[in-house]
């Protein structure tokens, strides 16, 4: 076993591992490390801790220290030089008529490297640009192109829920998300209302739907037959948080009524009603199947 800590060096960013070197290095402490950008200051966000050679990415490098008061001074400076170098990297692409638009300007905290964000809809010539900025910069430049998701997560902003999305307040990474998943939660299969603000598949679908496969494993899907206090009936409808059903069942005098009920309190079987017709919402839902049987993946 291998002692680590884990810092991460943005808010809500990916949390890296480090030899803590003998320090005594606490939760929330920060920290001066070594990465392969160079000298970075870091927030410690997981405690000294063990783990196995399988989880850390060779070669393991050591926090140099503990950030002083100096230190923060530094990045605070840093953090003043990177504004004004975003309006100034800003101009440069307007002077030179790029396509491209900036995201986020970082210093590295030995002042070794300006990073520069930006997206586009596709390749962009921008040496010219590089060779200005390195002139007033007297630094190396680096222009990193970035996907929509990442330019959200730079960004901020709120999602559908009013809250703040997900990714810029504690989603590390991003992870596949489906059109399946937004199925399995008896969303609307409309992209406008299942799309973040970055224009891609909403990301809380991905971590709720360890919770709703859980809970679907015992669920019966629509046009299902069942058996019921009452008799034979056909599911219409299901509500898969509350892990109830709603069944139409035919009683002894022919007639036909709706009831409502607990998964346990029916028995499920494996027939479809025959008879049932799915409406216009399943029928796409049946088309996403076929594509997805076809391996048409609809992953974002």
């Amino acid at each position: 076993m291998i002692t680590v800590v884990g810092v991460r060096f943005k808010k809500a960013g990916k949390i890296y591992y480090f030899d803590p070197d003998g320090l005594e290095i606490k939760k929330d402490d920060y920290v001066v490390v070594e990465t392969a950008r160079g000298i970075e200051f870091g927030h410690v966000i997981v405690g000294p801790k063990e783990v196995t050679e399988d989880e850390i990415v060779p070669p393991l490098k050591k926090v140099i220290r503990v950030a002083d008061e100096e230190d923060f001074r530094i990045h605070e400076e840093n953090k003043r030089k990177a504004s004004k170098a975003f309006y100034i990297c800003q101009e440069k692409i307007e002077e030179h008529g790029l396509e491209m638009k900036l995201i986020d300007v970082e210093y590295t905290f030995d002042n070794n490297k300006v990073i520069f964000y930006f997206t586009a809809d596709g390749r962009i010539d921008f040496r010219e640009l590089v060779k200005d900025l390195a002139a007033i910069f007297k630094t190396r430049i680096e222009l990193r192109q970035i996907g929509v998701r990442d330019e959200a997560k730079m960004g901020g902003g709120l999602g559908p829920c009013g809250k703040q999305i997900c990714c810029t307040t504690f989603l590390g990474e991003f992870e596949p998300v489906s059109i399946k998943m937004a199925k399995e939660q008896s969303l609307s299969l409309n992209p406008s209302k299942i799309s973040g603000l970055c224009g891609r598949l909403m990301c809380c679908l991905k971590f709720e739907h360890e919770v709703y496969a859980k809970l679907l494993e015992n669920m019966p899907s629509v046009g299902t037959l069942v058996l019921t206090p009452q008799g034979q009936g056909t599911v219409v409808e299901t509500f898969t948080l509350l892990q109830m059903v709603k069944v139409k069942v035919k009683l002894e005098d022919d007639s036909e009524e709706i009831f409502n009920y607990k998964v346990d309190e029916i028995i499920v079987t494996d027939e479809k009603d025959p008879q049932y017709e799915p409406n216009a919402e399943e029928e796409i839902e049946n088309d996403i199947e076929d594509l997805e049987e076809n391996n048409q993946e609809y992953v974002e």
